[in-house]
């Protein structure tokens, strides 16, 4: 373990959290700093694309991306065998958040399981990590780089790629595809570094949670909408 590891690790994770949410500022133009950032890690190998445009072109490209098939960007959409499974697991991601002072909130709301809240987390355990490192408290680092590899097996590694596939699928000619490989690339090489096996899977084989009317607006006039939510724009044909 290494402080300047950790922070070129939260660095990158901070980035990739900031991409995938609607963008309220230009983050294309930090590309080649990201770049450089992944280069200096000596140990990951990946290809970094990270493409360039002004900011209308983002916001335009995220609305295309994610508004038709809105349900691809959250964890608890993918393969749960019952609706009841997304509270367990709601509560379960929500546990690791508590136990590091992790708070949903300000500005930007979105649910717990959204991929760019999971690498959000991801950003701020390994700035506890470098700060733990930085203060001479060696157990607290590890406490903190056990909880990325729990947190990357249990949650964020387990759908990212998922995620990937899914907007390759559902809008191929997105500039976020690009994104969305990266990041599952990233992770994927994150948890090696860390001895952590991820159980990946391909979307084909992958069915959508069920519908629980309970687990979200059901009362609302707009809440059956949400089932045409799906991973696979084509499945709901």
């Amino acid at each position: 373990m290494s402080k300047e590891n950790a922070i070129r690790r939260a660095q990158v994770y901070g980035f990739l959290a900031e991409a995938l949410l609607y963008p309220r500022e230009n983050w294309s133009e930090d590309g080649k700093v990201v770049a450089e950032i992944v280069r200096s890690l000596g140990w990951i190998n990946v290809r970094v694309r990270i493409p360039t445009a002004v900011l209308p072109e983002l916001q335009a490209a995220h609305r295309h991306t994610f508004g038709a098939a809105g349900s691809m960007g959250y964890e608890t959409e993918y393969g749960l065998p019952h609706e009841y499974r997304q509270s367990q697991e709601m509560a379960d991601i929500a546990g690791f958040y508590r136990a590091f002072g992790f708070n949903l909130g300000g500005m930007v709301r979105e649910r717990p399981d959204h991929v760019a809240v999971e690498l959000e987390f991801m950003h701020i355990l390994a700035l506890k990590e470098a700060y733990a490192l930085e203060t001479n408290m060696p157990e607290h680092a590890e406490i903190c780089v056990d909880a990325q590899g729990k947190f990357l097996q249990d949650h964020l590694g387990r759908w990212v790629n998922l995620f990937a596939q899914s907007v390759a699928h559902n809008a191929p000619d997105s500039l976020f595809v690009a994104v969305a490989q990266f990041t599952a690339d990233f992770v994927q090489a994150d948890a090696d570094r860390l001895g952590v096996s991820l159980d990946q899977q391909d979307l084909a084989d992958v069915q959508h949670t069920p519908f629980d009317s309970d687990f979200s607006c059901a009362d609302c006039a707009v809440a059956g909408m949400g089932e045409q939510s799906f991973i696979r724009a084509d499945s709901i044909q």
